[in-house]
């Protein structure tokens, strides 16, 4: 149920992603068992069933506190069940760090949907999306959410002390010369163009798939030799070999060692 003031408009929650990464198995080459794994005391190395096995948390290093299913519970959450709405901010105040995954958002059968396309009709005339905080699987989460196509979606978030400072990472010495500069912009500006997320495809995947079959046929497959290491290249030269093939009325041909799925703009 989303609550916002004293409005409840109660709602399904479904998975907005389906992952298509492969599953492997790990199997005896032998006799073709698959492979179990046994719960092991690092202590005495004997195997331990699971009702031996307790929670803990290590404090300190070597210092464990344990759990039991009381202490979970005396530290549960209240509003399960509940979307409770915190703030209405604007989309691009939202760094995208703090999106982890996405959820839909249905309204439930009956006088709810009334509710339900009153908010998401409000959100999307406002162009604002809401911060809010739900219980999930006994946890607090923070989330947003936002309009997609008439429908809820409900972005699960990092909390702010989850995500990492990006210190030390940034070059602090690296200097940036000013004709290479507007160069680099000039190659950014020719591969602008409208996001399409149906043009970028899994291709190891695809080629993954493609070495399964051929050996679930009994075809031989061919290990591809990886790219030799190049001295690090001149980079004026490299850019402005780069704009150079990309010039041309009309042209739409790509750098070479860019994307060949990228589909580039003459300026």
């Amino acid at each position: 149920m989303i609550s916002f003031g004293l409005v409840n408009a109660p709602v399904r929650m479904y998975a907005a992603v389906s992952e298509k990464g492969l599953k492997f198995n790990l199997l005896h080459e032998p006799d073709g068992g698959r492979i179990g794994y046994q719960k092991v005391c690092k202590l005495d190395d004997k195997v331990v069933s699971n009702d031996e096995i307790v929670k803990a948390f290590e404090v300190e290093d070597g210092e464990f506190i344990t759990l039991a299913d009381e202490d979970f519970a005396a530290a549960k959450p209240e509003g399960y069940r509940t979307i409770t709405i915190q703030d209405f901010v604007p989309a691009d105040e939202i760094d995208p760090i703090y999106f982890e995954r996405t959820y839909f958002l249905g309204p439930q059968d009956g006088p709810s949907e009334g509710v339900y396309a009153l908010l998401a009709k409000a959100m999307s005339d406002t162009g604002l999306v809401a911060i809010c905080s739900y219980v999930f699987h006994d946890r607090e989460n923070l989330g947003c959410l936002r309009v997609r196509d008439g429908v809820l979606t409900l972005e699960k978030m990092f909390f702010a002390d989850e995500v990492r400072e990006a210190d030390g990472i940034a070059p602090d010495s690296a200097k940036v010369d000013k004709r290479q500069l507007e160069m680099a912009q000039e190659l950014i500006q020719r591969y602008s163009g409208s996001f399409e997320p149906d043009k970028y495809k899994d291709t190891y995947r695809e080629a993954l798939m493609g070495v399964i079959e051929s050996k679930r046929t009994g075809k031989k497959t061919k290990p591809v030799e990886s790219p030799k290491e190049s001295s690090t290249p001149d980079l004026l030269a490299a850019l402005q070999a780069s704009l150079a093939d990309t010039k041309g009325s009309g042209s739409t041909s790509k750098p070479k060692a860019a994307s060949r799925r990228r589909t580039t703009k003459t300026a």
